[in-house]
Formats: structure tokens, C-alpha cells, sequence
């Protein structure tokens, strides 16, 4: 058994954790990252993954700060320029242009695990970050003043900061006593990987159903990644249905601007679930991406706040570091939880909002949604601001999502 000590353990090495492992290089602390399952090789002729984010202005900055963002580059991206929202059957139609806000994209579709990997070929290089991976833990001992990681191979990790990482199930903010506020949605997201006769798309689009919308996210070539958010027993229907039935019902359901699907690539569901944890920190520890927060998926929005939370710590550890602060002291991770919550919980109220809102029949709030919609297209202040929240370019921002 070896025991060793870093000063901050971070738990969970993908794209948030490895991206605040990456920021906090420079920072003279000693870093270790604990991983289950390290990132794959990547070959360019390889299918895409099911797993896309939309990455925005502001996380690709981050990214470029972390060092990963010309890995990401020279694998593979999807700009996309246009945005358009709209309902069935309504007037409500809104399309945003990167060019409102003198922008050349309103952002990126990445496959999660290239992003992941472009993160982890920076950590290599790394001398003071600690790749620990594959690796299991046994058991966390939380403790203010240091904890204790206990690994299968036998080893404990010894931490002046832990960092969980570890997603929606965190067994960080378990072991740390901080319980969450959750809720289950009444519908599930379909993932469809499909190959178009359409040429690689600059748009994406969402349109919104009674039962759910549907999103198209453009992927390199002639690919695509469909989103169908329905009820749980219709999407476990269509994943029931051979390749062609299901194209069929794509093409029936989908609107026009699909255009014709050659072939389906692969699918996948899963459930939506709204989480909020009662706190992120306290003394010696502290919780951040999905440990600390999952919203709906609507505007793809969970990955660029969770990179917002990693450029935040990173940003306030680098300072207690230089100043010769106490890095797990209660006021340093305080001050991180004070800008994060309240931006993490506006977005996730935005998205309650757009989920109750676009799925109710009243009619009423249909036109109210509608009125909306239109008010944004023909509303020149109304619609930079959309586009730059889009963007993720408002609010308290840490100088890794600023412009140079």
C-alpha cells in the first residue's frame, strides 16, 4: 500500500474535471485526477459519438485556456452560424445569426469524447498533474481539514481540497453530507445519430411540441444528432423499432428541415432529471458540473455552465495560491459558490420555464410564448441579448471565458 498527498484531488476526469485540472497547471499546487475510464484514441474516420455538447463562444475560451481547444481542432468540430426556434402551427418563429452579435459562430458541436481526450493529451504533458486512471475508489473520508481516498489497488490519497467531479451521482457530495433539491421530468430525450442527403448544416433548429421538442445539432459531413425529447413509454417504442421503421417515423414527425435521412448511425435514450445540490462547498471540499447541478437539456446548456464552474474555482485557487491562502479554507470556496449559484440557478429557472412553458395547450400562454418568439426575431436589443446569452457571453465571467 503507498499513501500519497496532493494538495488538490479532484474526482472525476471528464470534460469539467479535466478541464479545471488542465487551468490549475500553472498554479503551483499539486494536482491529482482520479478517472474509471480514461478517454479513447481517436481515428478521423471513426463514427461519431452519440455524446455531443453545443460548446459556446465563452466555453471554447475556456477551453483555449486550458490548452485543449487546437486538440479539439485538430479532431473534430462542427460550427454552427444560425440558431432558428419555432412551434408548430404557431407564427412564433425566431432565427438568430452569429453575425448580431459581430460573431463568426454561435458555437461548436463536439462529441464529449473528444473534448475529454483533447483534455487529458494536455494532462499528460503535465508534470505536477497526476493521472490516476483506470482507478476505483473504495471509500472517501471527507474531512475539512484533509481527506482521505481510499483506492481498489490499495493506495490512499491524502488531499488538502477534494473536488467532485464525478457527475449526478456524486459520491464526493455524498460523502461530504450535502443532499440535493430533485425532480424527475415527465419525458425522456432520444439521441439519433443519423447520415443526411443534406451537406453539413451551419443551423441548428428546435421546434416545440405538446409532447416535447425536437432539435437537430449538426455534426461534421452529412451527419446529424437528433434530439426527441417524449414520453418515456413512446421513446421506449421507438427504440423498439427496426432501422427503417424508425426512419420512417422520423420522416413523418420530423418537420421538413430534417430533409431526407439516409441511414441511422446509432440511437440512445435517457431520463431528464432536474437537480440542484443544497450547497456546493464547504471546508475541504467542493463540487462542481453535474455533482453540483443538471438542468433539461433544451439549450445544451449543462456542459458550458459545468466548464464555468471549473474556470471560477480555478480562477479563485490560482488567487488564494499566489496570496498565500488557505486554497480549502471555508472563504475561498465560499466566494466560488457565491458566483456560481446564482448565474447556475438562473439558468436552470430559464429552462424550467421554456420545458413548462412550450409544453402546456392553454391558450393563453401559447400566445404569450408565441408573442415572444416573434418579439425576439423583430426586436433588435431583444435579440443581441438572446444571441449573447446563447453565446454564454453574460454574466460574472472568469477571465478564461473573457476575450483576449
Amino acid at each position: 500500500m503507498n499513501r500519497f498527498q496532493t494538495d488538490v484531488a479532484i474526482v472525476g476526469g471528464g470534460m469539467v474535471g479535466a478541464t479545471l485540472a488542465c487551468l490549475l497547471r500553472d498554479s503551483g499546487l499539486a494536482v491529482t485526477l482520479l478517472e474509471q475510464q480514461p478517454p479513447q484514441s481517436f481515428a478521423p474516420g471513426q463514427p461519431h459519438d452519440l455524446r455531443v455538447s453545443a460548446i459556446s463562444p465563452a466555453s471554447r475560451r475556456i477551453l483555449e485556456s486550458a490548452g485543449a481547444w487546437a486538440g479539439i481542432a485538430a479532431m473534430r468540430s462542427c460550427p454552427y452560424r444560425r440558431m432558428r426556434v419555432w412551434e408548430q402551427r404557431a407564427f412564433g418563429d425566431a432565427l438568430f445569426d452569429a453575425a448580431d452579435a459581430g460573431s463568426d459562430a454561435l458555437g461548436w458541436i463536439v462529441e464529449n469524447p473528444v473534448t475529454q481526450l483533447a483534455l487529458w493529451q494536455v494532462l499528460e504533458r503535465e508534470e505536477r498533474i497526476s493521472l490516476c486512471a483506470p482507478v476505483a475508489i473504495k471509500q472517501i473520508h471527507y474531512a475539512g481539514d484533509g481527506s482521505t481516498l481510499h483506492l481498489d489497488n490499495g493506495d490512499q490519497i491524502h488531499c488538502s481540497l477534494l473536488v467532485g467531479a464525478d457527475g449526478a451521482r456524486s459520491r464526493v457530495r455524498e460523502a461530504m453530507g450535502i443532499g440535493v433539491n430533485a425532480r424527475e421530468y415527465r419525458q425522456q430525450a432520444l439521441i439519433a445519430y443519423v447520415a443526411t442527403t443534406a451537406a453539413q448544416q451551419d443551423m441548428t433548429w428546435q421546434r416545440f411540441l405538446p409532447q416535447g421538442p425536437q432539435a437537430l445539432l449538426p455534426l461534421t459531413g452529412p451527419h446529424a444528432s437528433l434530439v426527441w425529447y417524449e414520453r418515456p413509454q413512446e421513446v421506449k417504442r421507438l427504440l423498439a423499432l427496426d432501422g427503417d421503421a424508425f426512419i420512417d417515423e422520423l420522416q413523418q414527425r420530423f418537420p421538413p428541415e430534417l430533409g431526407e435521412v439516409k441511414a441511422l448511425l446509432g440511437r440512445a435514450s435517457f431520463p431528464l432529471r432536474r437537480q440542484h445540490a443544497l450547497r456546493y462547498a464547504q471546508a475541504g471540499g467542493v463540487v462542481i458540473g453535474d455533482a453540483a447541478h443538471t438542468i433539461h437539456p433544451l439549450a445544451g446548456q449543462g456542459v458550458n455552465i459545468g466548464l464555468l464552474d471549473a474556470a471560477v474555482l480555478a480562477e479563485l485557487l490560482c488567487c488564494a495560491q499566489r496570496d498565500g491562502r488557505d486554497i480549502a479554507g471555508q472563504a475561498v470556496l465560499a466566494g466560488y459558490e457565491a458566483r456560481r449559484r446564482p448565474h447556475n440557478l438562473l439558468m436552470m429557472s430559464a429552462m424550467e420555464l421554456f420545458y413548462r412553458g412550450f409544453g402546456s395547450e392553454q391558450p393563453l400562454l401559447k400566445g404569450v410564448r408565441n408573442l415572444g418568439l416573434a418579439l425576439a426575431q423583430h426586436s433588435g436589443p431583444l435579440k443581441q441579448h438572446a444571441v449573447r446569452f446563447a453565446m454564454g457571453l453574460a454574466g460574472d465571467l472568469p477571465d478564461a471565458a473573457k476575450a483576449g
